[in-house]
Protein backbone atom coordinates (compact mmCIF):
# COMPACT_ATOMS: atom_id res chain seq x y z
CA UNK A 1 0.00 0.00 0.00
CA UNK A 2 3.18 2.15 0.70
CA UNK A 3 4.73 1.87 -2.66
CA UNK A 4 0.95 2.45 -4.43
CA UNK A 5 0.68 5.32 -2.53
CA UNK A 6 4.04 6.49 -3.13
CA UNK A 7 3.75 6.21 -6.95
CA UNK A 8 0.20 7.58 -7.11
CA UNK A 9 0.84 10.22 -4.80
CA UNK A 10 -0.32 13.12 -7.07
CA UNK A 11 -3.52 11.48 -8.13
CA UNK A 12 -4.50 10.95 -4.41
CA UNK A 13 -3.69 14.76 -3.93
CA UNK A 14 -6.45 15.59 -6.09
CA UNK A 15 -8.60 13.00 -5.20
CA UNK A 16 -8.01 14.29 -1.35
CA UNK A 17 -8.54 17.89 -2.23
CA UNK A 18 -11.74 16.96 -4.45
CA UNK A 19 -13.23 14.79 -2.03
CA UNK A 20 -13.05 17.61 0.82
CA UNK A 21 -14.47 20.46 -1.08
CA UNK A 22 -17.29 18.32 -1.83
CA UNK A 23 -17.77 16.70 1.90
CA UNK A 24 -17.38 20.54 3.27
CA UNK A 25 -21.01 21.66 1.37
CA UNK A 26 -22.40 18.69 3.63
CA UNK A 27 -23.04 18.70 6.91
CA UNK A 28 -21.40 15.52 8.68
CA UNK A 29 -23.41 13.34 10.61
CA UNK A 30 -21.50 11.67 12.46
CA UNK A 31 -18.74 12.76 15.45
CA UNK A 32 -16.20 9.87 13.04
CA UNK A 33 -17.15 11.50 9.44
CA UNK A 34 -15.96 15.14 11.00
CA UNK A 35 -12.68 13.74 12.36
CA UNK A 36 -11.74 11.94 8.90
CA UNK A 37 -12.10 15.55 7.25
CA UNK A 38 -10.65 17.13 9.60
CA UNK A 39 -7.44 14.75 9.12
CA UNK A 40 -7.85 15.07 5.48
CA UNK A 41 -7.50 18.81 5.72
CA UNK A 42 -4.11 18.33 7.76
CA UNK A 43 -2.97 16.21 5.62
CA UNK A 44 -2.50 19.43 3.10
CA UNK A 45 -1.37 21.85 5.33
CA UNK A 46 2.73 22.90 4.62
CA UNK A 47 4.74 22.07 7.23
CA UNK A 48 5.56 25.24 9.14
CA UNK A 49 9.28 26.35 8.05
CA UNK A 50 9.34 29.07 10.47
CA UNK A 51 9.06 28.86 14.83
CA UNK A 52 6.85 30.32 16.69
CA UNK A 53 6.98 33.85 17.81
CA UNK A 54 9.25 34.28 20.94
CA UNK A 55 6.68 35.81 23.49
CA UNK A 56 4.72 33.04 22.62
CA UNK A 57 7.61 30.72 23.29
CA UNK A 58 8.37 32.75 26.32
CA UNK A 59 5.05 32.72 27.95
CA UNK A 60 5.16 31.21 31.47
CA UNK A 61 2.72 28.37 32.32
CA UNK A 62 1.55 30.43 35.25
CA UNK A 63 0.35 32.92 33.53
CA UNK A 64 -1.62 30.93 30.91
CA UNK A 65 -5.65 30.79 31.39
CA UNK A 66 -6.38 27.63 32.92
CA UNK A 67 -7.90 24.63 30.88
CA UNK A 68 -11.37 23.43 30.79
CA UNK A 69 -11.34 19.81 31.43
CA UNK A 70 -14.68 19.00 30.22
CA UNK A 71 -14.06 15.15 29.88
CA UNK A 72 -11.38 12.41 31.01
CA UNK A 73 -8.99 12.88 29.28
CA UNK A 74 -9.51 17.13 28.44
CA UNK A 75 -11.72 19.01 25.80
CA UNK A 76 -12.65 16.09 23.54
CA UNK A 77 -14.93 12.73 23.94
CA UNK A 78 -12.78 9.98 23.76
CA UNK A 79 -12.80 5.80 24.25
CA UNK A 80 -12.13 6.86 28.10
CA UNK A 81 -14.85 8.37 28.64
CA UNK A 82 -17.22 5.29 26.92
CA UNK A 83 -15.39 2.98 29.49
CA UNK A 84 -16.06 5.07 32.31
CA UNK A 85 -19.08 5.79 32.04
CA UNK A 86 -20.82 2.67 33.12
CA UNK A 87 -18.49 2.29 35.56
CA UNK A 88 -18.90 5.73 37.62
CA UNK A 89 -23.22 5.00 36.43
CA UNK A 90 -23.31 1.98 38.41
CA UNK A 91 -20.76 3.63 41.28
CA UNK A 92 -23.64 6.60 41.53
CA UNK A 93 -26.85 4.42 41.35
CA UNK A 94 -24.93 2.50 44.47
CA UNK A 95 -24.26 5.43 46.11
CA UNK A 96 -27.89 7.34 45.61
CA UNK A 97 -29.40 4.15 47.24
CA UNK A 98 -26.91 3.88 50.38
CA UNK A 99 -26.13 7.78 51.23
CA UNK A 100 -27.71 10.07 48.74
CA UNK A 101 -26.53 13.34 50.17
CA UNK A 102 -22.91 11.88 49.31
CA UNK A 103 -23.34 12.73 45.91
CA UNK A 104 -23.73 16.22 46.47
CA UNK A 105 -19.61 15.77 47.53
CA UNK A 106 -18.33 15.35 43.79
CA UNK A 107 -19.01 17.84 41.87
CA UNK A 108 -16.31 17.04 39.56
CA UNK A 109 -17.47 13.31 38.52
CA UNK A 110 -20.88 14.28 38.82
CA UNK A 111 -20.27 17.10 36.33
CA UNK A 112 -18.14 15.06 34.08
CA UNK A 113 -21.25 12.06 33.89
CA UNK A 114 -23.80 15.23 33.05
CA UNK A 115 -21.17 16.43 30.04
CA UNK A 116 -21.01 12.44 29.18
CA UNK A 117 -24.98 12.38 28.97
CA UNK A 118 -25.48 15.30 26.35
CA UNK A 119 -23.51 13.62 23.67
CA UNK A 120 -26.03 12.29 21.68
CA UNK A 121 -24.29 8.96 20.80
CA UNK A 122 -24.20 8.28 24.56
CA UNK A 123 -28.52 8.95 24.73
CA UNK A 124 -29.06 6.99 21.71
CA UNK A 125 -26.74 4.14 23.04
CA UNK A 126 -29.33 4.36 26.15
CA UNK A 127 -32.46 3.81 24.58
CA UNK A 128 -31.18 1.11 22.66
CA UNK A 129 -30.01 -0.75 25.83
CA UNK A 130 -32.82 0.56 27.67
CA UNK A 131 -30.18 2.14 30.42
CA UNK A 132 -31.89 4.78 32.73
CA UNK A 133 -29.54 7.18 33.43
CA UNK A 134 -29.24 9.84 36.53
CA UNK A 135 -29.67 13.39 36.66
CA UNK A 136 -29.01 16.01 39.18
CA UNK A 137 -31.02 19.52 38.38
CA UNK A 138 -29.89 20.90 41.09
CA UNK A 139 -26.20 20.08 41.53
CA UNK A 140 -24.89 23.39 40.98
CA UNK A 141 -26.83 25.58 43.17
CA UNK A 142 -26.91 22.84 46.05
CA UNK A 143 -22.79 22.68 45.37
CA UNK A 144 -22.52 26.20 45.68
CA UNK A 145 -24.96 27.31 48.75
CA UNK A 146 -23.46 28.31 51.62
CA UNK A 147 -23.29 27.12 55.15
CA UNK A 148 -25.06 27.81 58.54
CA UNK A 149 -22.02 28.39 59.25
CA UNK A 150 -20.51 30.73 56.81
CA UNK A 151 -23.37 33.12 56.73
CA UNK A 152 -21.69 34.25 60.00
CA UNK A 153 -19.00 36.61 60.72
CA UNK A 154 -16.30 35.28 59.47
CA UNK A 155 -13.53 34.11 61.80
CA UNK A 156 -9.86 34.85 61.74
CA UNK A 157 -7.77 31.37 61.90
CA UNK A 158 -5.34 32.35 65.15
CA UNK A 159 -1.80 31.50 64.34
CA UNK A 160 0.49 30.71 66.76
CA UNK A 161 3.09 32.42 67.43
CA UNK A 162 6.88 30.76 66.52
CA UNK A 163 10.17 31.61 66.57
CA UNK A 164 11.08 29.45 64.11
CA UNK A 165 9.10 28.07 61.29
CA UNK A 166 9.77 24.69 59.15
CA UNK A 167 8.80 21.69 58.09
CA UNK A 168 6.53 20.34 55.77
CA UNK A 169 3.48 21.94 57.06
CA UNK A 170 1.67 21.21 53.79
CA UNK A 171 2.01 17.36 54.60
CA UNK A 172 1.76 17.59 58.30
CA UNK A 173 -1.85 19.55 57.85
CA UNK A 174 -3.15 16.68 55.48
CA UNK A 175 -1.94 13.85 58.12
CA UNK A 176 -3.75 16.23 60.82
CA UNK A 177 -7.07 16.47 59.22
CA UNK A 178 -7.20 12.56 58.81
CA UNK A 179 -7.15 12.31 62.50
CA UNK A 180 -2.55 11.75 62.51
CA UNK A 181 -0.74 13.66 65.22
CA UNK A 182 2.84 14.18 64.96
CA UNK A 183 4.80 14.70 67.33
CA UNK A 184 7.72 17.44 66.51
CA UNK A 185 11.04 17.23 69.09
CA UNK A 186 12.42 20.75 69.93
CA UNK A 187 15.14 22.47 67.02
CA UNK A 188 18.61 21.09 67.59
CA UNK A 189 19.85 24.86 67.34
CA UNK A 190 16.96 27.40 69.12
CA UNK A 191 19.26 30.08 69.17
CA UNK A 192 21.29 29.93 65.95
CA UNK A 193 18.55 31.32 63.48
CA UNK A 194 19.66 33.84 61.14
CA UNK A 195 18.59 37.15 61.58
CA UNK A 196 17.91 38.20 58.07
CA UNK A 197 16.35 41.66 59.00
CA UNK A 198 20.67 42.47 59.64
CA UNK A 199 22.17 40.87 56.49
CA UNK A 200 22.30 42.62 53.24
CA UNK A 201 19.29 42.22 50.74
CA UNK A 202 21.32 40.65 48.09
CA UNK A 203 22.09 37.22 50.87
CA UNK A 204 18.35 36.93 51.09
CA UNK A 205 17.13 33.71 48.29
CA UNK A 206 14.53 36.59 48.05
CA UNK A 207 17.02 37.95 45.03
CA UNK A 208 17.10 34.51 43.75
CA UNK A 209 14.10 35.78 41.50
CA UNK A 210 11.59 33.66 43.40
CA UNK A 211 8.05 34.50 45.12
CA UNK A 212 8.18 35.90 48.64
CA UNK A 213 6.44 32.52 49.75
CA UNK A 214 8.76 30.23 48.29
CA UNK A 215 12.06 32.98 49.65
CA UNK A 216 10.29 32.55 53.07
CA UNK A 217 10.46 28.39 53.10
CA UNK A 218 14.00 28.67 51.68
CA UNK A 219 15.02 30.95 54.72
CA UNK A 220 13.57 28.49 57.19
CA UNK A 221 15.58 25.54 55.32
CA UNK A 222 18.56 27.93 55.30
CA UNK A 223 18.55 28.30 58.90
CA UNK A 224 18.26 24.17 59.70
CA UNK A 225 21.34 23.46 57.36
CA UNK A 226 23.50 26.64 58.14
CA UNK A 227 23.40 25.94 62.15
CA UNK A 228 24.78 22.68 61.92
CA UNK A 229 27.15 23.18 59.03
CA UNK A 230 28.35 26.64 61.35
CA UNK A 231 28.80 23.92 64.21
CA UNK A 232 31.17 21.80 61.81
CA UNK A 233 33.16 24.47 60.08
CA UNK A 234 36.43 25.99 60.97
CA UNK A 235 38.69 28.50 59.97
CA UNK A 236 40.35 27.98 56.50
CA UNK A 237 37.65 25.07 55.77
CA UNK A 238 36.76 24.79 52.32
CA UNK A 239 32.71 23.75 51.89
CA UNK A 240 31.92 23.13 48.51
CA UNK A 241 28.18 23.31 47.60
CA UNK A 242 26.86 20.96 44.86
CA UNK A 243 23.91 21.61 43.06
CA UNK A 244 24.11 24.98 44.03
CA UNK A 245 21.77 26.55 41.54
CA UNK A 246 21.21 30.62 42.45
CA UNK A 247 23.64 30.44 44.95
CA UNK A 248 20.97 30.76 47.97
CA UNK A 249 22.96 28.55 50.42
CA UNK A 250 26.67 29.17 49.12
CA UNK A 251 26.43 33.22 49.40
CA UNK A 252 24.84 32.98 52.89
CA UNK A 253 27.58 30.50 53.92
CA UNK A 254 30.34 32.78 51.85
CA UNK A 255 29.05 36.11 53.92
CA UNK A 256 28.68 34.55 57.44
CA UNK A 257 32.03 32.39 57.31
CA UNK A 258 34.55 34.99 55.54
CA UNK A 259 37.56 32.15 57.24
CA UNK A 260 36.45 29.84 54.84
CA UNK A 261 36.56 29.42 51.43
CA UNK A 262 33.31 28.15 50.10
CA UNK A 263 33.00 27.06 46.27
CA UNK A 264 29.54 26.16 44.20
CA UNK A 265 28.86 23.68 41.93
CA UNK A 266 25.97 24.05 39.21
CA UNK A 267 25.33 22.57 35.62
CA UNK A 268 23.61 25.43 34.76
CA UNK A 269 24.89 28.24 33.25
CA UNK A 270 22.10 31.36 33.93
CA UNK A 271 21.55 29.96 37.68
CA UNK A 272 25.71 30.15 37.84
CA UNK A 273 25.68 33.44 37.12
CA UNK A 274 22.76 34.97 38.51
CA UNK A 275 24.69 33.59 42.01
CA UNK A 276 27.89 35.66 40.96
CA UNK A 277 26.50 38.66 40.22
CA UNK A 278 24.81 38.23 44.09
CA UNK A 279 28.25 37.59 44.98
CA UNK A 280 29.53 40.58 43.07
CA UNK A 281 27.08 43.01 44.59
CA UNK A 282 28.29 41.67 48.24
CA UNK A 283 32.01 41.81 47.71
CA UNK A 284 32.53 38.59 48.47
CA UNK A 285 36.30 37.15 48.03
CA UNK A 286 35.75 34.21 49.23
CA UNK A 287 33.48 32.25 46.47
CA UNK A 288 33.73 30.49 43.62
CA UNK A 289 31.77 29.33 41.12
CA UNK A 290 32.43 26.31 38.99
CA UNK A 291 30.01 25.24 35.85
CA UNK A 292 30.39 21.69 35.39
CA UNK A 293 27.81 18.33 36.98
CA UNK A 294 28.77 17.23 40.60
CA UNK A 295 30.37 14.48 39.54
CA UNK A 296 33.81 16.17 37.67
CA UNK A 297 34.95 18.10 40.48
CA UNK A 298 37.79 16.27 41.98
CA UNK A 299 39.27 18.88 44.29
CA UNK A 300 39.82 18.38 48.31
CA UNK A 301 37.58 19.74 50.56
CA UNK A 302 35.97 19.45 54.62
CA UNK A 303 32.41 19.76 53.96
CA UNK A 304 30.20 19.14 51.27
CA UNK A 305 26.71 21.00 51.33
CA UNK A 306 23.53 19.91 48.83
CA UNK A 307 20.23 21.50 49.54
CA UNK A 308 17.53 19.62 47.47
CA UNK A 309 19.57 18.05 45.05
CA UNK A 310 17.20 15.96 42.98
CA UNK A 311 16.92 12.12 43.38
CA UNK A 312 20.13 10.44 42.47
CA UNK A 313 21.65 13.40 42.82
CA UNK A 314 21.68 13.54 46.41
CA UNK A 315 23.50 10.14 46.46
CA UNK A 316 26.00 11.36 44.45
CA UNK A 317 26.93 13.91 46.64
CA UNK A 318 27.37 11.87 49.50
CA UNK A 319 29.51 9.37 47.85
CA UNK A 320 31.67 12.79 46.28
CA UNK A 321 32.12 13.58 50.64
CA UNK A 322 32.92 9.79 51.32
CA UNK A 323 35.81 9.36 48.81
CA UNK A 324 36.83 13.06 49.47
CA UNK A 325 36.62 11.54 53.25
CA UNK A 326 34.36 14.53 53.94
CA UNK A 327 31.69 15.64 56.08
CA UNK A 328 28.46 16.44 54.59
CA UNK A 329 25.10 18.34 55.20
CA UNK A 330 22.61 17.10 52.88
CA UNK A 331 18.96 17.53 52.59
CA UNK A 332 17.12 15.30 50.17
CA UNK A 333 14.50 16.23 47.19
CA UNK A 334 12.41 14.51 45.15
CA UNK A 335 13.03 10.62 46.22
CA UNK A 336 9.51 9.78 44.42
CA UNK A 337 11.44 9.60 41.63
CA UNK A 338 15.03 7.87 41.65
CA UNK A 339 16.29 5.94 39.36
CA UNK A 340 18.75 3.06 38.67
CA UNK A 341 21.25 4.60 36.38
CA UNK A 342 25.12 3.31 35.63
CA UNK A 343 26.21 4.90 38.40
CA UNK A 344 23.91 4.54 40.97
CA UNK A 345 21.73 1.76 42.00
CA UNK A 346 18.87 1.40 44.77
CA UNK A 347 18.73 -0.13 46.90
CA UNK A 348 21.85 1.63 48.47
CA UNK A 349 23.65 0.11 51.80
Amino acid sequence: MQQEMKSNKTDERKEVQEATSQNSLQDPSSLELTAALSKLGVQDVPPKTTREPAHIRKTKTSDLPSLEHVFAEGLYFTLTDVVLLPCIHQFLVSLQKVSPDKIYELPLITGWYERVLQVHSVQKAAAATNIKFLHFPHMNTRHQEPSASSKTEPQEKEVPECHFLGGPRPTMTKLKDHGVEADFSPHPCPTQTIDWGSLPAAVSPAEGKMSSDRALRKQQQLNNLLSVVSNMAKPGNTIVDFCSGGGHVGIVLAYLLPSCQIILIENKEESLMRARDRSNGLGLTNIWFVQANLDYFTGNFNIGVALHACGVATDMVIEQCIIARAAFVVCPCCYGFIQNTFKTTFPQR
